[in-house]
């Protein structure tokens, strides 16, 4: 491991390009190529969410965010919590889900959790980790654990080989994204605005900005998401930023009766924007 000075105090030390995880590794791999990165995000334990997620992944994404549900979504909009509600009340529970996600084909796509603190705590730190590993997931979301009360559940992720994605607020200071960035691992989460998930109408001009900031202090992948909802909007952001994240639009579809067939198509119209942009 090498020292970064913009770790600061308490913070653990940089992985070198060299020793980076199988996430950070496959989206600097594709973005290198000069590919825009796309991760959709589905809810765990929806009805259908199995083939929903191997169909987003086959239709294009270069990894695949699989929420966790859980009864207080503090960071989750409207369509995700109804989303979240349907998952539990069909039995949905946490080890379930992962124990689920070790039996999915992705063709190699990497597999990312979403999840807050509590499911992580009452399971604890190692097992939680273990678990993850264990079904080959690569990495890791907690949105409700700041930077400054990472470092337990990061270093147990770490060791079982788990890369914890961090996000990055727009209201953060320059010295406080660059520890963020020196942190996160797999790729670092810009939010693109201030609130919850939710699909908008326009891109918001934060998204554009919390991409340039992250840009401009770190060489991993930088994706942005929070209001990215359709094709041009992730393109727009991602003029800036090496990708975007996409789900309360995906999310929907779901909820509105559109299985993994409607879920592989709007991914694949995110991809075809991508990459049109890219190459323009």
């Amino acid at each position: 491991m090498t020292a970064d000075p913009s770790a600061g105090p308490g913070v653990p030390a940089v992985p070198t390009v060299t020793d980076v995880g199988k996430l950070e590794a496959t989206l600097r791999a594709a973005r290198d190529d000069g590919r825009k990165l796309l991760v959709p995000y589905a809810t765990g334990g929806l009805p259908g969410w199995e083939r929903v997620v191997e169909a987003v992944a086959d239709a294009g994404a270069d990894a695949v965010e699989v929420g966790i549900p859980f009864s207080d979504p503090v960071m989750d909009g409207p369509t995700i919590q109804r989303a979240s509600e349907r998952a539990l009340e069909a039995g949905a529970t946490p080890q379930g889900i992962v124990g689920d996600l070790g039996r999915l084909d992705t063709g190699g796509i990497p597999l990312v959790v979403m999840t807050y603190y509590n499911t992580v705590h009452r399971t604890g730190h190692e097992r939680f980790a273990a678990s993850l590993a264990a079904a080959g997931v690569a990495g890791a979301i907690v949105p409700d654990l700041p930077l400054e009360e990472v470092g337990p559940w990061a270093a147990a992720a770490d060791a079982a080989g788990v890369e914890t994605v961090l996000l990055a607020a727009p209201t953060a200071s320059d010295e406080r994204l660059a520890r963020i960035c020196a942190r996160s691992r797999g790729w670092v989460y810009g939010v693109g605005l201030l609130g919850v998930t939710g699909e908008r109408a326009a891109l918001a001009r934060s998204a554009l900005d919390i991409a340039a900031r992250l840009k401009a202090v770190t060489d991993k992948p930088v994706l942005v998401g929070v209001g990215v909802s359709d094709a041009a909007q992730a393109a727009e952001v991602a003029a800036v930023a090496d990708g975007v994240i996409v789900g309360s639009a995906l999310v929907r579809r779901l909820l509105d009766g559109g299985g993994a067939e409607a879920a592989a198509a709007f991914v694949a119209e995110l991809r075809t924007g991508l990459d049109r942009a890219d190459a323009g």
